[in-house]
């Protein structure tokens, strides 16, 4: 059997998963466990370092609207590592692929010809849709679903909040500080006012807190979820189970609801019956 030493460098990209250390998968447990230098994101599990409690940890998170470390400079600890040591891990929150930053890093492996790996994982999207116990597809009706970051950058690098109306269920990621101004971008991209909005912040974790509005009201859901990383679902995707097929079959008298503006489905704190962590 080869000395492990005199293997090529590998790095693999694990995904973390949302919220709890134990959404991470197998497959990234594994790789996690012989790992000997994890370069971490800031919304991982802290308890994931005892999967790994001999290796060294580096923290390279971002968290939007705070000073944190430059992708470029991340880019180059990744390389730095993958030359100097076998099994090192970058350990990212939710899925790798999704919103990850996972293009640049892997271009900088490929310019410095160092092998890599992708691990798959749950992204937030999932996890907010299993914290309500509601598919983000349904039969018949809930065909697409697009995945969408609310807020980007220019060409200026200015944050600019991005919206519409391309699938049946819209998850906006990153969107808990600008839940108004995203409300009017979506009535304005042909969304009715009507339409079913589900909020979760922090998604996957012990106090998962999810909540349910119209879009014309998604506003008051600013409160709730203040200061927590926040997904939204917008379409089929955030009906409550049976609302579309019983809207389908005994349309609603007009002006009548059948839910309240605001009702909160789930305050995880004990993992509890409510909900499914995701």
């Amino acid at each position: 059997m080869p000395d492990e030493r005199s293997r090529p460098p590998l790095v693999s990209f694990v995904s973390a998963g949302p919220g709890a250390a134990d959404l991470i998968t197998l497959r990234g447990l594994q790789r996690l466990q012989r790992a000997r230098v994890v370069l971490f994101d800031a919304l991982t599990d802290p308890a994931l370092r005892d999967h790994a409690p001999k290796a060294r940890w580096i923290d390279v998170g971002k968290r939007g609207f705070c000073d944190s470390m430059r992708q470029a400079h991340i880019n180059a600890l990744l390389v730095q590592w993958a030359t100097r040591e076998h099994g090192v891990v970058r350990l990212k929150g939710g899925d790798a692929g999704i919103f990850g930053r996972l293009e640049e890093e892997i271009e900088a492996l490929q310019a410095a010809g160092i092998p890599y790996e992708v691990v798959p994982g749950v992204t937030a999207a999932l996890a907010a849709a299993a914290a309500a116990g509601r598919p983000l597809t349904r039969r018949g009706r809930g065909r697409s679903v697009a995945l969408t970051t609310a807020v980007a950058t220019d060409a200026r690098g200015q944050p600019v909040l991005r919206s519409g109306r391309s699938a049946d269920t819209e998850v906006f990621y990153m969107a808990g500080r600008q839940l108004a101004a995203l409300g009017r971008r979506l009535q304005a991209a042909g969304w009715p006012d009507d339409t079913a909005v589900m909020v979760v912040s922090r998604a996957g974790c012990a106090d998962q807190l999810v909540s349910d509005h119209r879009l014309h009201g998604l506003a008051a859901a600013a409160v709730l979820h203040s200061g927590r990383p926040t997904v939204v679902t917008v379409g089929v995707g955030a009906q409550a189970l049976g609302q579309a097929r019983a809207s389908a079959d005994c349309p609603t008298p007009a002006g009548l609801n059948l839910h309240h503006e605001v009702s909160i489905i789930a305050d995880n704190s004990a993992a509890g019956a409510a909900s499914t962590p995701a």
